[in-house]
């Protein structure tokens, strides 16, 4: 099955999550930049999700640009991961609203956890269509940094009911991990013959 379907719908998908989340912003009541003082925790919870959105964008880019085809088990996978990034407003919202507090902090982190699971099963089902020695898998490699992104999840979602500053630290570190763009995926399909 071809991919240009596949890849043009998750990009709408997290195209308008990003925009749900930026409509959502209220107007600050106000002239100054004083007014947005109340607004600060919400805007930064916006730009967490935002970079989150951002990152899944990206590295979903690079990996289908190393892939020839998807299979039915990787469009369902690919629905999953959709799911619940289409989660993240939700408890991006719940979460800043609520000054950050410990069980949305931690929801905030299990939908992160969730999200991060179905990018691997996701990744899974496409290595095991493209092979062992594709181009997919000699650019994921042993994959270091997306099982390490699971278990900082992990540890934040449990750190966020010890202190929830402590949890979302957590999911921060998992953003900035992230935030320069693996470029295994990027060197391996510019040294492919066919480009």
């Amino acid at each position: 099955m071809p991919k240009g379907r596949f890849e043009a719908f998750s990009d709408g998908v997290i195209a308008i999550l990003i925009t749900i989340m930026v409509l959502e912003l209220r107007t600050p009541d106000g002239k100054t930049w004083g007014a947005l003082k109340d607004d600060v925790p919400v805007l930064l919870a916006y730009l967490l999700s935002f970079v989150m959105l951002g990152i899944y964008w990206n590295n979903h880019h690079h990996m289908l640009q190393a892939v020839s085809r998807i299979s039915s088990g990787a469009l369902w996978a690919n629905l999953d991961l959709l799911f619940w990034l289409s989660l993240i407003p939700f408890v991006t919202s719940w979460m800043s609203e609520n000054s950050f507090a410990q069980t949305p902090v931690a929801a905030y982190g299990l939908v992160l956890l969730a999200a991060g699971v179905a990018y691997f099963v996701l990744q899974a089902i496409l290595l095991r269509i493209e092979g062992p020695d594709s181009p997919l898998a000699r650019a994921i490699g042993r994959d270091v940094k997306g099982k390490a992104s699971v278990v900082i999840y992990i540890v934040g979602i449990g750190l966020s009911f010890v202190d929830r500053w402590l949890g979302l630290a957590a999911y921060v570190a998992v953003a900035c991990l992230w935030l320069v763009p693996d470029r295994r995926v990027s060197r391996t399909m510019m040294s492919r013959p066919d480009r």
